[in-house]
């Protein structure tokens, strides 16, 4: 069939693929964008394109039905012409339609995975014009207009394409279109086929919406008389407020602010900040109760207030009860135990004194963050810890400044609030593992801090008011003191914790852990003998560290046990604990006593390694062959090690006469040297003497003994340099059973 559409002769077949609308009713005349993704939707949009482009729009009777029926569809709907399609990143197609007649359903079929419609086109005489019919136009455009008018959500642009619409039927149903109705009532319209019915329709339509818009107005109108009288209101209390401030008259402050005066009044604060105080006060009174400001000066006074300002504890200074508490919390550790016994002496005979910034350096296991806190205990300090491990904002330390939305003092002046008072143990845990990003540096804003003869003055960007931070006495812990920033570093005393021998960890267990294992697993009524070498047994086959962490581990695994046991019912009167029950507790042993081979060997040496967890042995094998001045170095050795062998190799060869060589003995040999444990990392220059010893014994065939270890960084000159991590390296010696050992004379203290 062929329709006249916009002085344009238009072709539409009877047989037209359908895409189903859900939400939205489209009317001839208009063009309307369709987001289209269901598959059958897609599929009809795909035919229509290889075809003339026309395509039946129908809309669903319910719009949650996801794959509809014939029955779920509107039996009248719109030709429509597509006039453009984009395909979007999800996969769905955006497609812009033109409606181009009205069409009525006569048989829907499934054809190909889409709809296929048999139609039959609905036309209008569009030549026939009486006066009932152009009075309803013209009633119907002006209560339209009144619509447009009252509804600020239709643009004004369509009364001019209304205007230039001279065909009743074009006209209907543009009004149709930008009406804000159900689609119920949109659809009634488009199946509605009588012009005059239509205007009639849309009548009762426009009536009922423009006096509902109408009363719209009426309650916003008089919510905003009221938002306005309450503006006045106000501007007229701010008025009065500057009134009396020029006659001298003011009124009494409110409970708020009258409690916050008295607690001034009832403290000994510095004087900063009770001018601080009184200034935010005064804002406060002018203030709205319940505006954003009154609130953010709230919260500003209340931390304020709440800080420990010239609030300290009384310092325990009898040096006997001091000492015995700290010899009750922790074996050992006899530097810091000292220092503090130091601090508290100087207290006694100076009287107040800055207190010293403490740093404990040791593998993790040792006891140093426990420490701080058993200081506190001892020194009757109350004991505050910040953990550092991961901090990258400067903001963190230092606070955000009032002008940020929710901002906050920083850690420092949070934990003091926190701990109520102006001289706690302070301790900064992890300060090796702090960050530094965009957002500032925390290492920074640290030594401010950590500096005695600044942080009297340590300024919070949230209080902006000095606090005096020389009575806090600060400990930081570390795992590594390469890993501390220089400056910090600077500022700080450090005292290193070394690992434990076997037989410390055996007392720390006896003393300590086990005490606290019973409580923990309510074991205290049960008699338990730990034997001795049960315990050894598990400190040398079950752990390797410096620490006791993983033997607290150990331990409590098999007292789980013995928990088990108890709760099944069996006798509970007396256990015994041998190296029997810790092997069927714990299993196979996880470390052999030793990996060093008992005999004289050449090319094999013994050295010594510092690791994060403690010391180690690193045994060095180098094996001759045949070859031609050729080094190889394996074990995944790092660039120090490595160069550190090449080194030693120079060394050989520049003095072979003093060690029996040829002068081309290199020309006639290739060496191989390996470390152990190759998928372990390895680097560092203090194995510069092992390496040299085994490559010298590996050429002139003289065995080493492996009783022996060494360390010391060499020198192309022969020298020897001191190194670091030597109580590490002392421990792991002894661990393997290795009697002696040879040390850099600079190292000698």
């Amino acid at each position: 069939m062929k329709i006249k559409h916009n002085d344009e002769t238009i072709a539409i077949k009877p047989d037209l693929p359908v895409i189903p609308l859900r939400d939205v009713v489209v009317f001839p005349h208009m063009i309307y964008p369709l987001l289209i993704g269901r598959n059958f939707t897609i599929n009809a949009l795909q035919e229509a394109m290889s075809e003339d482009k026309h395509i039946l729009l129908l809309s669903q009777k319910e719009a949650s039905v996801d794959k509809p029926k014939q029955d779920d569809l509107y039996s009248v709907g719109v030709v429509a012409r597509i006039l453009q399609v984009m395909k979007m990143p999800n996969g769905t197609f955006k497609v812009l339609v033109e409606g181009l007649i009205r069409a009525k359903v006569e048989n829907i079929n499934k054809k190909n995975k889409y709809f296929f419609a048999q139609t039959k086109i609905i036309t209008f005489d569009s030549k026939t014009q009486d006066r009932e019919t152009e009075a309803l136009c013209r009633a119907v455009s002006e209560q339209f207009s009144e619509y447009i008018r009252l509804n600020r959500r239709v643009p004004d642009e369509v009364l001019v394409t209304l205007a230039s619409i001279n065909e009743y039927q074009q006209k209907s149903d543009t009004i149709a279109t930008h009406i804000l109705q159900k689609i119920e009532t949109k659809q009634s319209i488009l199946e509605e086929f009588d012009v005059k019915s239509q205007f009639v329709i849309l009548s009762d339509i426009l009536n009922e919406e423009i006096e509902i818009l109408k009363i719209e107005q009426e309650i916003d109108g008089t919510v905003r008389e009221s938002m306005t009288q309450s503006q006045r209101e106000f501007y007229l209390q701010q008025q009065l407020k500057v009134i009396k401030d020029e006659l001298g008259q003011h009124d009494e402050p409110t409970a708020e602010v009258d409690d916050i005066y008295a607690k001034l009044e009832s403290y000994d604060y510095p004087v900063e900040v009770k001018n601080k105080a009184e200034e935010e006060l005064k804002k406060l009174s002018k203030m709205h109760p319940y505006s954003a400001e009154a609130g953010v000066v709230r919260s500003y006074l209340d931390w304020l207030i709440g800080i420990p300002w010239n609030k300290p504890t009384k310092d325990r200074i009898n040096f006997k009860d001091v000492k015995a508490i700290l010899d009750a919390d922790h074996y050992g550790l006899d530097k810091p135990k000292s220092r503090i016994v130091e601090h508290l002496a100087i207290i006694r005979l100076a009287g107040k004194v800055k207190g010293p910034i403490l740093c404990l350096v040791g593998p993790p296991g040792v006891g140093k963050t426990s420490v701080g806190r058993s200081i506190a205990n001892a020194m009757n300090r109350k004991f505050v810890r910040m953990s550092l491990g991961g901090v990258h904002d400067e903001a963190e330390i230092r606070g955000h400044r009032r002008t940020y939305i929710g901002a906050l003092p920083g850690r420092i002046i949070q934990s003091l609030k926190k701990a109520d008072s102006s001289n706690p143990v302070f301790l900064l845990d992890e300060i090796d593992k702090i960050g530094k990003d965009f957002r500032g540096d925390p290492a920074s804003a640290l030594l401010e801090v950590l500096d005695p003869e600044q942080n009297s003055t340590f300024t919070d960007n949230y209080l902006e008011v000095e606090y005096d931070l020389s009575d806090t006495l600060f400990i930081t812990t570390a795992n590594s003191i390469a890993s501390i920033p220089a400056p910090l570093r600077d500022r700080m005393e450090i005292i290193t914790l070394p690992g434990y021998l076997d037989f410390e960890k055996l007392a720390i267990a006896k003393n300590f852990l086990l005490p606290k294992l019973y409580k923990e697993l309510g074991l205290t009524k049960i008699v338990i003998t730990f034997q001795d070498d049960a315990l050894y047994e598990i400190i040398r086959s079950y752990t390797r560290e410096s620490g006791v962490r993983e033997l607290e581990r150990q331990i409590g695994a098999v007292l789980r046990k013995i928990v088990v046991e108890i709760a099944s019912g069996k006798k509970t009167k007396k256990i015994t604990l041998t190296k029997n029950k810790v092997h069927k507790a714990l299993g196979a042993p996880k470390f052999v006593d030793s990996n060093i081979k008992p005999t004289p060997t050449i090319g094999y040496a013994v050295g010594l390694a510092w690791t994060v967890v403690g010391g180690e042995t690193l045994p060095v094998e180098v094996v001759p062959m045949y070859g031609k001045s050729k080094l190889t170095l394996t074990g995944s050795l790092g660039d120090v090690m490595q160069e550190s062998a090449v080194a030693a190799l120079s060394y050989i060869r520049k003095n072979r006469e003093q060690f029996g060589l040829t002068k081309d003995f290199y020309d006639k040999v290739e060496l191989h040297v390996h470390i152990p444990e190759g998928a372990v990392p390895k680097d560092g220059p203090s194995a510069g003497v092992t390496l040299i010893t085994a490559l010298l014994s590996s050429l002139v065939s003289i065995p080493i003994r492996t009783d022996i270890a060494m360390t010391g960084e060499i020198t192309l000159t022969g020298d020897v340099l001191a190194i670091g991590g030597l109580n590490e390296k002392l421990l792991a010696a002894k661990r393997n059973g290795i009697s002696e050992i040879i040390l850099p004379y600079q190292n000698k203290k």
